[in-house]
């Protein structure tokens, strides 16, 4: 199996009851998005998000972005 690298963005957000949140998105795969309450749960959604994503390009045989 390939490797491949993906960019993340991580950035603090809130919930509508002020308390502190985490947005992730990959830029390449349009629509993959997450959230968590910590960074490093929020690494962890969006790596598992990232997965699930590629592996249904993959699936569907659709072009992996660059």
């Amino acid at each position: 199996m390939q490797s491949r690298v993906i960019r993340v963005v991580i950035e603090e957000d809130r919930f509508e009851n002020g308390s502190l949140a985490y947005h992730a998105f990959c830029p390449e795969l349009k629509g993959c998005h997450t959230w968590g309450h910590s960074p490093e749960e929020t690494l962890a959604n969006i790596r598992e998000a990232a997965e699930l994503y590629v592996e249904d390009l993959i699936e569907a045989g659709d072009p992996i972005p660059a």
